[in-house]
């Protein structure tokens, strides 16, 4: 009987820490805004047009979720924080 008892418990205590860890890994799982400054300075990268050449018109953006929103770039790598509005001297016009 003391055996079940301790047996109990350890299961008790193991599904609590499981209970008490999903939240955690759910906020952990979401994707967080990032930034690749190392690339961003190297391309020169700046949250700004120049003239009319802006990240929205380049062939390397990756739109976010709405015209205005923050997208990507495949010029720079793990960076989601990309305005629409900027400029880097990567930009290649698109088609």
């Amino acid at each position: 009987m003391n055996k079940n008892r301790t047996l109990r418990r350890d299961f008790l205590k193991i599904g609590g820490a499981v209970v008490a860890v999903i939240p955690l890994l759910a906020i952990s799982g979401r994707a967080d805004a990032a930034t690749n400054a190392a690339m961003r300075t190297s391309l020169k990268y700046q949250n700004k047009p120049n003239g009319d050449q802006k990240c929205s018109g380049c062939v390397q953006f990756v739109p976010g979720k709405t015209p205005k929103a923050m997208g990507g770039c495949n010029a720079i790598a793990g960076d989601t924080e990309i305005s629409p509005d900027g400029y880097c001297i990567a930009f290649a016009k698109k088609g």
